[in-house]
């Protein structure tokens, strides 16, 4: 077959990319045109052009710098609150996201077998035409709930999910699981709030328990604590790792991996014991203030001295000095919060300290449980009612987990219901940005739900390991070539937009799903007809044009009207529940309770994973100019474990769970609890597409056991243990 590519000749479809990036090709004229229109380029194709990061999620505003028609530097926008005039490595890095020679510049169909990497190039009518038939007939022979739909949260979000509602199946997967469900839930349980913002410029004491902020995504936060403890602020930091932010933390306590919550709930028996709270705040505004204590009073500092090996006086001390700072204290609601079983009530403790010291007060306190609707202020296209979804979710949401919200999901057990089949069987998955194979825990469980599709279809720029095993790969354009709707931060909404044209035949999200759904028979629900058209329909409200909004790369928001009065939480006392009685009637503990988690066997470790600075969860290893700065991956054992085990530093050991093996080369450090090693993640990928990431580093993802909180639905994904020895 003529047009049917090998895998050398794969490689080259992303050529045409270093290609144009070596002779300087000439900005097209689409954005030339417009650029030159607002003044951003002269000429000779050279000039900035504002437009949004998506390194990660947290969306920096950048300006990109041309020159003679490419992308030749990223910067920091000032204007913009995330960025603040700075960009991170990942976020400098990003062209080389928009010129990575594996980029997917056509729509390709595979022609051999999954996993082979055997594709062959087709047009876009093509590839579309066969993606709607194949859901087409899913839909017809097996209902819409036979196929499973997944992304990872992104701008042209609202879109996707219009697909996915439109086309009437309940199976969302999303990344949130892997991540954050633990500290959500309790949250919304316990403030009625999903997250609450920080606010360091009054915080005097900072508790962060195993939140490494200094390598984290959301940037413009690492600045504010870095400037916090610059005038002195307190950082008392809890993790098993000596990680970047436990080398500036004012004090690093390396806690048994799982014991935080028994930490937290010492630290509240202390100051419930004696009346060290701020009284006045916690009378008004907490619900079950009266009884915490007595519900608080065996969570001695002595007893969790047992559990986490921490000296109950510094369990005293550090609860009698949070208490002190009152409302200019604040316990870290965290992150990436799903680790173990017990997460949730480590985070529900981690509530209710907050409550303690009265810090949501509105003037000067740490947290702030004021929340702006997203996309308020904003025009959207017209359309209609979503039709009745009345099937199961495949994730057990909520007839299984009835306390997890239904936009978060637990992906893991919507993976491991493709697998069983039950409670029926999955055909069709639809994947856009997201990359289930190395995401997903216990990898070679994620292929054998591959083997039970009958379709899969991948969106994203590169061959990622998902979509090596997708039998049709749609090529997005990147972020540095495309539009997204507009992201409203603060009293701005800012825009996403092309600073050169898409490479090959790449396309905007916006682009591909209102193809799609015209396809599908569902256009009634992408009106607009282009993403210019999209875009003016949302500013339509503030009578402010497009062309402005290009020039500037923000249009300003109305101000939104303050809350006045009384604190009112979204609760349903109204008030801040320590105690809940939604807890207690679906059958679990009304109070942050410990619940004690796994322990390794003998001659086991706790498989300990976490973000570093130059990476971004799964998606940039493949990403040249990372690559090159990247330590290389490493699996992290304490130095008196590895002489007690006959290791040496920088030699080859195999690393052995439940459900897989790896191999990596092992760095001896001080810097890691004995009982524990640690793993990169992001690493091991097994896709022959990505020649700069292929066989670099070891997949946590292949060695993690597959454990569901049953409150949150978080995945546990420090409760895998696993030996190690000489490979």
């Amino acid at each position: 077959m003529t047009n049917t590519i090998s895998r050398r000749d794969f490689l080259k479809l992303g050529g045409a990319a270093t290609a144009a990036l070596a002779v300087g090709q000439m900005l097209p004229p689409l954005v030339a045109q417009a650029a030159r229109e607002t003044g951003q380029i002269d000429e000779q194709g050279d000039g900035f052009i504002s437009s949004m990061c998506e390194m990660c999620v947290w969306r920096c505003g950048l300006i990109a710098k041309i020159k003679e028609g490419r992308v030749v530097k990223l910067d920091g926008n000032p204007e913009h609150p995330h960025s603040r005039g700075n960009l991170c490595p990942r976020g400098q890095s990003g062209l080389m996201n928009t010129y990575d020679p594996d980029r997917v510049l056509t729509p390709l169909i595979r022609v051999g077998q999954r996993g082979e990497g055997k594709f062959r190039k087709a047009s876009w009518d093509e590839a579309l035409d066969l993606v709607a038939g194949k859901m087409l007939e899913i839909k017809e022979k097996y209902g819409p709930e036979a196929m499973v739909f997944s992304s990872t949260h992104n701008l042209s979000q609202v879109q996707f999910e219009n697909l996915l509602y439109a086309y009437g199946s309940p199976n969302y997967g999303t990344q949130r699981s892997l991540c954050f469900n633990a500290m959500i839930t309790a949250f919304l349980l316990t403030y009625g709030i999903e997250e609450p913002a920080r606010n360091y410029e009054n915080a005097d004491y900072i508790l962060m328990v195993g939140r490494n902020m200094m390598e984290a995504i959301s940037t413009s936060e690492t600045a504010e604590l870095s400037h916090a403890l610059d005038r002195g602020a307190k950082l008392v930091y809890l993790d098993p790792r000596f990680t970047k932010t436990a080398a500036k933390a004012s004090e690093w306590i390396p806690i048994r991996p799982g014991t935080d919550s028994a930490f937290l709930l010492a630290m509240i028996n202390v100051i419930t014991q004696n009346e060290l709270a701020n009284c006045e705040f916690v009378k008004k505004y907490v619900q079950g203030c009266d009884d915490l204590a007595e519900a608080m009073q065996r969570y001695t500092p002595a007893w969790a001295e047992q559990i986490t090996g921490v000296p109950a006086a510094t369990i005293e001390r550090i609860a009698r000095e949070y208490a002190a700072a009152q409302h200019n204290a604040m316990a870290h609601p965290g992150w990436r919060t799903s680790n173990f079983i017990n997460s949730f009530q480590t985070e529900r403790a981690i509530a209710t300290l907050n409550a303690l010291s009265g810090n949501v007060l509105k003037v000067g306190g740490c947290l702030s449980t004021e929340v702006a609707a997203e996309g308020a202020g904003l025009g959207a296209p017209p359309q209609p009612a979503y039709p009745r979804i009345s099937a199961l979710r495949l994730d057990g949401t909520p007839w299984k987990y009835p306390l997890v919200p239904l936009k978060l999901g637990v992906f893991q057990e919507l993976r491991d219901a493709i697998v069983s089949g039950e409670p029926y069987q999955a055909h069709g998955w639809f994947i856009a940005r997201q990359n289930p194979v190395s995401s997903l825990p216990d990898r070679q469980k994620t292929l054998k739900a591959f083997e039970k599709m009958d379709f899969i279809v991948t969106i994203d720029i590169i061959m990622n390991d998902t979509a090596w095993f997708s039998d049709v790969i749609l090529p997005e354009a990147s972020y540095l070539e495309r539009y997204d709707p507009l992201l409203p931060v603060g009293d701005k909404a800012f825009l996403r937009q092309p600073v050169i044209e898409p490479q090959g035949e790449a396309k905007s999200a916006l682009w591909i799903y209102k193809q799609l759904g015209e396809r599908l028979g569902l256009g009634e629900y992408f009106q607009y007809t282009d993403e210019e058209d999209y875009i003016r329909q949302q500013l339509a409200p503030l009578g402010i044009s497009l062309e402005e909004v290009k020039e500037k790369g923000y249009a300003e928001m109305p101000e939104a009207e303050k809350s006045e009065g009384e604190l009112i939480f979204n609760t349903p006392s109204g008030k801040i529940e320590v105690y809940s009685e939604t807890l207690k009637n679906a059958g679990f503990s009304p109070w942050p309770t410990w619940e004690e988690p796994l322990m390794p066997a003998e001659g086991e470790f706790y498989l300990l994973t976490g973000k570093v600075a130059q990476h971004t969860q799964f998606g940039t290893q493949n990403n040249q100019l990372l690559h090159k700065y990247s330590d290389e991956p490493r699996l992290w054992m304490n130095a008196k474990t590895a002489a007690e085990k006959g290791l040496s530093d920088g030699e080859w050991v195999e690393i052995t769970s439940p459900v897989g093996t790896a191999h990596s080369l092992l760095l001896v450090t001080q810097a890691i609890r004995p009982d524990c090693v640690y793993l990169t993640p992001g690493y091991g990928h097994i896709s022959k597409g990505l020649t700069t990431a292929f066989g670099v580093g070891a997949s946590d993802s292949a060695l993690h056991v597959t454990y569901t909180d049953p409150i949150s639905g978080g995945q546990a994904l420090s409760q895998t243990f696993v030996t190690v020895k000489k490979a």
